[in-house]
């Protein structure tokens, strides 16, 4: 929040015995620094790093309930001889460890571990299974890499130069309705969401000079382009991006972007992306990754960043509304059925048991891993309806670690912030207590709709659910789908993973083979053989 030189890091304060690093941004520091100013305080800068670290010193692993932000950080203490790493409530800043015997290492990415030179390129089979069954989603403490762990979101670890490690989770998420709030009406909740979603809004303009929206045209880009106007944020920069069809499928959304860019006298952005640019760029796109994801709008994202980079350092974006208010289509199949964890891992799961066993060789089979861990997540209190457990499962798990976690990498690969209303903690805990017959209602985010319709027009809320598509990822074909091949099939991309035999079903109909989720399964097992080349691996 201060690019002034006293806010530099490493920040020490001798006086106090305290060292820190930090990646991130505290939205509240003027409020926690006028308390701790009135605990005796003195500052010498004027921004959120020094609060963190003279918080820290004053209230411990106290502080963290405090903070409303993202965050990631670490801090030295030199007297007891001991490193405190925390990490925020729902994961938008990463946070990856290696420990030996002798050394611990920590980064905001994983590719920054690896330039240390001693950690093992072994792969964790266990990871793998479920980067191959749960959508490329590897929970938490787990990377692919063996040698590699993530601190998990809303968790802090201490851990002292003898070796000693204690390590807890500080918040959690619980659903359902609190106290008198089980007698709301419908229009209380969607002023709630309303007055909620112009606070997340409003605090995260602080420190913002110039302003930008990642814009699909969707609602929840929409809403927070009509937040901002609404807040009187002048001169507002909205940026869409757009690749050219493929397999009947349109490559853009610019008709409602730009409905949303005239309505609300955006200066906008428009960029559209064709296949040569595709593939030049997907190299670079998997380096700055952390771990390897799927969605096709990661190189969306990456190209996205680069040009808006040219034009701002901060964006907010919509991440986080589908998984928080019920957007997607599996949760009314899951709110209906009789069993479930079997109607949620049908639809979104990339691959049954059987079809993983015929994908991998034998040397990487592990049992149901990621069957097993969503079953157990099912089953912890917290979230009695059968939606609640998918929801929750998604706000804390999959969110974290597919699309908050590929807009922090593809972003932060331009030096771009990118800041996300929606997983304001407040938020994220009044949608966990916002009943499912108000969230699953004309095709999802009912609530969130009705909230928006007090502030953008209702083309865009009424229009049929778009995805920031790429096309050519999922339906492959020409240039694509022969790197794709080479991918696979090049003897140098051969790590004994794929059974040759089901790399040859799927090149052999390279159109027929999407997953529930509508991704292709070739593109997964070529996605990670690039991320794995990449980083050396």
């Amino acid at each position: 929040m201060d690019l002034a030189e006293a806010s530099g890091q490493p920040m020490i304060d001798s006086d106090l015995g305290l060292s820190m690093v930090f990646n991130g941004a505290i939205y509240n520091y003027p409020e926690l620094r006028d308390e701790l100013e009135a605990l005796g305080y003195r500052f010498f800068s004027g921004g959120d790093t020094e609060v963190l670290l003279k918080g820290y010193h004053a209230w411990g692993a106290d502080l963290l309930p405090k903070l409303n932000g993202m965050f990631a950080f670490a801090v030295w203490e030199r007297d007891n001889q001991q490193l405190f790493i925390a990490r925020d409530r729902l994961g938008v800043k990463p946070l990856y460890l290696s420990q030996t015997a002798e050394r611990l290492r920590f980064a905001s990415s994983l590719p920054a571990l690896l330039k240390g030179g001693d950690i093992g390129k072994t792969l964790d089979p266990i990871a793998l299974n479920h980067y191959l069954n749960f959508h490329a989603v590897v929970p938490a403490p787990r990377t692919l890499l063996a040698g590699v762990e993530k601190l998990p979101p809303a968790t802090w670890l201490r851990i002292g130069t003898d070796g000693s490690r204690e390590q807890r989770t500080w918040w959690t998420l619980p659903y359902g309705p609190q106290g008198d709030e089980a007698n709301y009406s419908f229009e209380d909740w969607r002023d709630r969401v309303l007055d909620g979603m112009r606070e997340a809004v409003s605090i995260r303009q602080r420190a913002a000079v110039d302003v930008g929206v990642l814009l699909s045209g969707g609602v929840d880009s929409s809403l927070l382009v009509g937040l901002l106007r609404e807040a009187g944020v002048e001169n507002l920069l909205t940026f869409s991006i757009g690749f050219q069809d493929a397999g009947g499928e349109r490559g853009d959304e610019f008709q409602y972007s730009d409905l949303i860019a005239e309505r609300f006298a955006t200066r906008h952005h428009q960029l559209r992306i064709g296949e040569h640019e595709i593939l030049d760029q997907l190299p670079a796109a998997f380096r700055a990754m952390s771990e390897p994801m799927v969605s096709h709008d990661c190189i969306a994202f990456y190209l996205l960043s680069r040009e808006v980079a040219k034009h701002c350092k901060v964006v907010q974006s919509g991440q986080g509304a589908d998984e928080l208010f019920a957007g997607y289509h599996w949760y009314p199949q899951v709110d209906g059925a009789d069993d479930a964890f079997t109607a949620y891992r049908q639809a979104f799961f990339d691959r049954d048991y059987d079809e993983y066993k015929a994908c991998v060789m034998p040397a990487w089979l592990t049992g149901d891993a990621a069957g097993d861990f969503v079953r157990e997540h099912f089953a912890m209190p917290g979230a009695d309806a059968a939606v609640d457990k998918a929801l929750r499962l998604d706000s804390t798990i999959m969110l974290v670690d597919d699309p908050v976690k590929r807009v922090d990498n593809m972003t932060m690969a331009w030096g771009l912030e990118a800041r996300t209303p929606f997983l304001d903690y407040r938020l994220a805990e009044l949608s966990a207590r916002v009943p499912a017959r108000f969230k699953l209602p004309e095709g999802g985010k009912y609530v969130l709709k009705e909230a928006a319709r007090k502030v953008i027009p209702a083309e865009v809320i009424d229009r049929k659910k778009g995805y920031f598509p790429v096309p050519g990822l999922k339906h492959l074909e020409g240039a694509t789908l022969g790197w794709v091949r080479d991918l696979l099939v090049d003897p140098s991309q051969d790590r004994g993973l794929f059974n040759p035999a089901m790399l040859d079903k799927l090149l052999s109909n390279p159109h027929g083979q999407l997953t529930p989720l509508r991704g292709s399964k070739l593109w997964q097992l070529a996605a990670l053989n690039l991320w794995l080349s990449e980083h050396g691996l």
